[in-house]
């Protein structure tokens, strides 16, 4: 499973294949195993949202699935590049865009074939197409990343 995660504004993609191992040591603390070293990460919600306290640093997050695809979802974490995923494994169809493409919220980037459903992967926000990594008639899987805006 992967997840894009916003900390402090800048986003990352986390891959749970990367975790060796998370812990819940008691309510709102985890014990993570990354790369053979240990964490204690005390996570704290508040009305400002999530903030998670490791190694006596404070770092605000937001968590969100690239195959969720409810409405919160679809808008863009922070700015910058911003990484258009497959909400499934699936066959894609079409590749709409190209590199160097300025694109329009809820503009069509790439269709991905999943369960007999064509599936349309649109812009979130209005952007230029820096990457194009999908090709028709290739495979994908849940979370890989097909375009990506700037």
């Amino acid at each position: 499973m992967k997840w894009q995660i916003a900390v402090d504004g800048r986003t990352i993609d986390v891959d749970s294949g990367q975790l060796d191992a998370v812990t819940q040591v008691e309510p709102g603390v985890y014990s993570v195993l990354l790369d053979g070293a240990s964490y204690e990460i005390r996570v704290n919600e508040s009305s400002e949202g999530l903030s998670v306290e490791t190694c006596g640093r404070r770092f605000t997050v937001e968590v969100r699935d690239p195959r969720d695809t409810s409405r919160g979802a679809r808008t863009s974490i922070g700015s910058g590049r911003q990484k258009i995923a497959a909400p499934m494994p699936g066959k894609v169809v079409r590749v709409l865009v190209s590199v160097g493409d300025s694109v329009d919220v809820g503009q069509g980037l790439v269709v991905v074939e999943a369960m007999k459903m064509q599936n349309e992967m649109k812009a979130s926000r209005p952007g230029r197409v820096v990457e194009v990594r999908a090709m028709a008639g290739g495979t994908v899987g849940a979370g890989d990343t097909l375009v990506v805006l700037e």
